[in-house]
């Protein structure tokens, strides 16, 4: 433990600020992913399957079926569904529309923040660079006639140490900030064919019965 502090510390003072900035930085986005992954855990993101069983049986109008899914589901969908599964109309279809944006606006809550990390972090290292570039040139102009190409080149790598943390806090969570985005992506196209299936329930069924002697016929002519 006292030789990883060390190490930190070394870190800092050769980083400066920026480093510091970077190293805090990462510490509050780990923290933030590690949450997102709980409340996704917690909601049910992604485990729908009590819930596709009971749009199943609701789409071939077994509504005792239906209903016995739905109770089994924990899915923080299935009370949207339920909600659509009471009547029907274009105020209840607008009003559960509303209430599944809501919950998706919930999960994807703190999304647009490791939006922003993954964004400034590479420009924040870059800063840094420059900064220690400037210093370097600073102690190069110093030296005077006694320039020494080592003192140069450690000031060099000095400065680029704060890209490399720029860049190593930003990859990691664009990363995840994808994964999340494509989680959620899948959860608004779930939800819209599941609400869908509800609010026309057979649909599918009737419209296959009906051009099926169209298509035979066809076939026969």
């Amino acid at each position: 433990m006292d030789a990883i502090l060390q190490n930190l510390m070394g870190i800092l003072a050769l980083g400066g600020p920026v480093v510091a900035i970077l190293i805090v930085t990462s510490i509050a986005t780990l923290s933030l992913i590690l949450y997102k992954l709980w409340q996704y855990r917690a909601a049910g993101v992604g485990r729908h399957i009590e819930l596709s069983r009971a749009i199943q049986a609701w789409d071939r109008q077994d509504r005792a079926k239906a209903l016995a899914h739905l109770d089994k589901s924990r899915s923080y969908l299935a009370p949207v569904i339920a909600m659509s599964l009471s009547g029907t109309g274009t105020a209840l279809s607008d009003r559960v529309d509303a209430d599944a944006e809501a919950r998706f606006a919930e999960l994807e809550r703190g999304l647009n923040v490791l939006d922003m990390v993954a964004q400034l972090a590479p420009l924040l290292g870059l800063f840094g660079t420059v900064l220690g570039m400037i210093e370097a040139f600073q102690t190069l102009q110093g030296a005077g006639n006694a320039i020494d190409p080592a003192l140069l080149a450690g000031g060099i790598w000095v400065a680029l140490l704060t890209t490399a943390a720029g860049l190593a806090v930003a990859m990691p969570t664009s990363l995840v900030l994808t994964w999340f985005e494509a989680r959620m992506t899948r959860e608004r196209i779930f939800a819209n064919q599941a609400l869908r299936t509800v609010f026309a329930p057979g649909h599918a069924a009737v419209e296959h019965t009906r051009t099926l002697p169209e298509v035979t016929a066809a076939h026969v002519a």
